[in-house]
């Protein structure tokens, strides 16, 4: 949360204290259920591939879609849930829809974009994007010395 500095001099604002209120990080905490959430991702690089690592409990891999254009991978989901209770006189309904999308800057030229792979499994969405034989680092040449 921002602190602000009110001096007793002057008559604090009541709009400046709502937009401090309301505008500081106390709604930056995870979402509840039905309102969008930005899920964790690490992404990590090694000689050969790039790693994504999406962290998205309780979803399934349908609920995923994952695609590549123009350099940029984008990953997004939608989920919807409908809830439906009848008893003794009244009917309650609830639905929930949340989701995301993250998008990805993918190096140019550097991917083989026919062999990038997605698998989700106990939460997480794993991406491996498999590299280009030609831009992997090469291993230094040896020079004789005569």
């Amino acid at each position: 949360m921002t602190l602000v500095r009110r001096f007793n001099n002057q008559m604090p604002d009541i709009a400046n204290i709502f937009d401090d209120f309301f505008g500081g990080d106390i709604f930056n905490t995870p979402s509840v259920a039905g309102k969008t959430t930005m899920p964790s991702v690490n992404v990590r690089e090694n000689d050969d591939e790039y790693f994504i690592e999406v962290a998205a409990p309780g979803l399934n891999k349908n609920d995923f879609k994952v695609e590549v254009n123009n350099n940029v991978l984008t990953i997004s989901c939608e989920k919807e849930e409908n809830k439906e209770e009848k008893d003794e006189g009244f009917t309650r309904r609830e639905f929930c829809y949340s989701g995301f999308r993250r998008s990805f800057a993918i190096p140019r030229n550097e991917v083989d974009e026919s062999k990038i792979d997605a698998r989700y499994k106990d939460g997480i969405l794993n991406i491996t994007l498999k590299k280009r034989e030609e831009v992997k680092p090469k291993p230094p040449k040896m020079i004789d010395i005569k």
